[in-house]
C-alpha cells in the first residue's frame, strides 16, 4: 500500500490544455500533479510556426510554447511528471489512476487533457517512410516547408485537408487532393478555395493504394479510381494525410461517457463536467470542432475552476 499517493488535482496530459488547468490549479493551492503522457507537450510539439496565439505578435514554435508553459506551471509548484496514465478506476468516491511505472494515485479531482492523435491510412509503405521520416506527415504547417518548390499529396477531403492544401499551395509547384468520394466533406468555403487555386489538382473517386519510394524517401503515391478501377502513379515527394483525428480516450471507455467517435461527452454544455463526479475534461479529448491551442488552453481553465468549486463544495 506504501505506493499509493494521494494528491487533490490528478492532469493526465501536457498540452496547452493540460497546463493551463495546471496554472490555475497549482494558484487555488491544489498543489496539482501532471502526468505529461505519451507525447509531453501534445501535438502542438510537432507544430512548427504558432501565429494564431495571442500573445505573440512575432509568433513561436509550438515546442518552445509548451517549454514556456510547463516553466509557468512549475513556478506554481506544479508536480510535473514524465510518464502516462494506464489505467483508471472511477467506480467509487475515490478516484484511482494507476500510472505506467505501476504508481497508483488516489485523486479528489482528475482533468482529463489527453487530447488526440492524427489518424494515418495504415498502409505499410505510408508507416515505413512516416517511421523513417521520409516524406509522409500528418500536419502540412509543421512539415511543408520541406517541400518547398516540390510536388506533394494530400489525402482528405474536410475542412483541415482543404486548408493543409491551400497552405501547401503556396510553398509546393503543385498539390494533388486525393478525395475519397465524388465531393467534399468541407466548407463550400474551403471547398472553393481550393477549387480556385491553380496549383491544387483534384482528383475524385480515388483511394491511395501506396506510397511509392526509392528506399530513402517518397517519390509518388499510387492510387485507384474507385468507380472504374484505373490505376494512376502521381509523382510527389511529400504525402500527408488529413482525415482526422482519434481521441486518446480508450482508458475511460468503462466509466467517462464518449460519443460514437470516441470524444468525451460533456455532461453540461458550457462546462468541462463529465458524466462522473469529480472527473473534468479540457481541450482536444473532447473539443472535435475547434481544436485550437486557444481553445484548449481555454478549456483548461474551465476545467481547473470547476474542480477547484467541486472540493469547495465538498468542504476541500
Amino acid at each position: 500500500m506504501s505506493d499509493i499517493e494521494k494528491t487533490k488535482c490528478l492532469i493526465i496530459g501536457s498540452g496547452p490544455a493540460g497546463y493551463t488547468a495546471a496554472i490555475y490549479a497549482a494558484r487555488a493551492d491544489m498543489s496539482p500533479m501532471l502526468y505529461q503522457g505519451m507525447q509531453p507537450g501534445g501535438q502542438l510539439t510537432t507544430t512548427n510556426e504558432v501565429e494564431n496565439f495571442p500573445g505573440y505578435p512575432e509568433g513561436i514554435t509550438g515546442p518552445d510554447m509548451m517549454v514556456q508553459l510547463e516553466a509557468q506551471a512549475k513556478r506554481f509548484d506544479t508536480d510535473v511528471r514524465f510518464g502516462f496514465i494506464t489505467k483508471v478506476d472511477f467506480s467509487g468516491d475515490v478516484h484511482k489512476c494507476w500510472a505506467d511505472d505501476g504508481k497508483e494515485i488516489h485523486a479528489d479531482t482528475v482533468i482529463i487533457s489527453t487530447g488526440a492523435t492524427a489518424k494515418y491510412l495504415g498502409l505499410e509503405s505510408e508507416q515505413k517512410y512516416l517511421k523513417m521520416g521520409g516524406g509522409v506527415s500528418a500536419c502540412a504547417v509543421c512539415d511543408g516547408f520541406f517541400y518547398r518548390g516540390q510536388e506533394t499529396v494530400i489525402v482528405g477531403a474536410g475542412d483541415s485537408a482543404c486548408e493543409e492544401a491551400h497552405y501547401l499551395s503556396k510553398l509546393c509547384t503543385k498539390v494533388t487532393m486525393i478525395v475519397r468520394r465524388d465531393e467534399f466533406r468541407a466548407s463550400k468555403i474551403m471547398a472553393e478555395r481550393v477549387k480556385n487555386t491553380e496549383n491544387i489538382t483534384i482528383m475524385y473517386n480515388v483511394n491511395t493504394v501506396e506510397v511509392l519510394g526509392d528506399g530513402q524517401g517518397v517519390t509518388g503515391t499510387l492510387v485507384k479510381n474507385n468507380k472504374t478501377g484505373e490505376e494512376t502513379t502521381i509523382p510527389c515527394t511529400g504525402f500527408f494525410v488529413a482525415i482526422g483525428h482519434k481521441p486518446n480516450t480508450d482508458i475511460f471507455k468503462d466509466f467517462i461517457n464518449l460519443d460514437e467517435t470516441g470524444y468525451i461527452k460533456y455532461e453540461e454544455p458550457g462546462t468541462s463536467l463529465t458524466n462522473v463526479e469529480g472527473v473534468f475534461v479540457a481541450g482536444d479529448a473532447a473539443d472535435k470542432r475547434y481544436r485550437q491551442a486557444v481553445t484548449a488552453a481555454g478549456t483548461g481553465c474551465m476545467a481547473a475552476l470547476d474542480a477547484e468549486r467541486y472540493l469547495a463544495a465538498k468542504g476541500h
